[in-house]
């Protein structure tokens, strides 16, 4: 029986260097088929610098017949790219997000069973400390979560996190108001370039209050420095019935309903003792976990590890954030 997982990278930017990685530091687990190029040129210097296949024939992908492919090309080119690979019969892990567009969602909705086959590659509830507050919030330590303080992801990435720690169902109603503002903050680090030289630059940050059906309510805070900046770092705050969860503390109540606190650890999630060892990232080592599980699901050893339902809801959070500071902050 195959024990690895065999697939293709549509693109060759810089998220899909991320599953070339994984790829080659757990070959016992991935084997990367091929890279899809657009240029000649670009194929070839991937290849000796990577080391890895690359082409730029789609044929030679579609005969490699790969357990599934990883669409990850621009935002703007996704959806689009997706459904092509998805026509030709393979299952398709899409990176984020699902949609940019209310035209896209409605085009994803109406794919009916084909769409069980295109899983969105949305990797932050998998993070190791995500999945271990998760954990305790279904243990129900606090008791049901009810509010929620976030500031650790960006747009679809935050409101697949809101929903999964506030427990929302996909079609649950809700209403958002957002906006934006730029505060003077000195730069540092960029995907490519670290600057030391004090440069100050005008950087977004963008706050937004989502208020659910059921009262259930989310703050959002996110600055566009906080995913690499030294000076603009994540923080996390639950609520719940009985206790509330603060980064990685914990405090509740126990069964005397005495106060009491405790640490959130991590170490124990799935993979993060071996993927430390090979010097994973978190973003790396979700990513791992979701590529192992997407498998799994082609495999029908499991169930779908992100359905599109959930990927095309986090999208359409989005949208509306954004609707909603086009229109000055007003509730949408």
């Amino acid at each position: 029986m195959q024990e690895k997982a065999r697939f293709v990278i549509i693109g060759s930017g810089w998220r899909a260097s991320f599953y070339v990685r994984i790829a080659k530091a757990l070959p016992e687990r991935f084997e990367l088929l091929y890279m899809l190029c657009r240029s000649a040129e670009k194929a070839e210097k991937i290849s000796k610098d990577l080391g890895i296949p690359t082409t730029t024939r789609i044929q030679d992908c579609v005969d490699a017949k790969p357990d599934f492919v990883v669409v990850a090309v621009t935002k703007s080119s996704m959806t689009d790219v997706s459904l092509e690979w998805l026509d030709r019969g393979f299952f398709v892990l899409a990176e984020t997000p699902a949609a940019l567009s209310f035209e896209t969602i409605k085009k994803l909705k109406n794919l009916g069973e084909k769409g069980n086959r295109l899983i969105v590659a949305e990797q932050y509830r998998l993070y190791p400390e995500n999945a271990a507050i998760l954990s305790v919030l279904e243990n129900g330590l606090i008791g049901e979560a009810t509010a929620l303080n976030i500031s650790i992801a960006h747009e679809y990435h935050a409101a697949s996190l809101i929903r999964a720690f506030l427990k929302i169902p996909t079609d649950m109603k809700f209403s958002v108001r957002a906006k934006t503002y730029e505060f003077p903050t000195t730069e540092t680090l960029t995907r490519y370039e670290h600057f030391t030289d004090g440069r100050i630059a005008s950087k977004k940050r963008t706050v937004a209050t989502f208020e659910f059906k059921n009262g259930k309510v989310a703050f959002y805070d996110f600055d566009s420095e906080q995913y690499r900046s030294p000076i603009r770092k994540n923080t996390l705050k639950i609520q719940g019935v009985r206790g509330e969860i603060i980064g990685r503390k914990v405090y509740y109540l126990d069964e005397k309903n005495e106060g009491r606190e405790g640490e959130i650890s991590f170490e124990t999630a799935w993979g993060v003792r071996e993927f430390t060892e090979k010097n994973f990232s978190h973003d790396e080592m979700a990513i791992a976990s979701l590529m192992q599980k997407m498998y799994s699901y082609v495999q029908g050893k499991a169930a779908n590890p992100y359905p599109l339902e959930e990927a095309v809801q986090d999208s359409f959070m989005a949208i509306l954030m954004q609707k909603s500071i086009e229109s000055g902050g007003g509730w949408v």
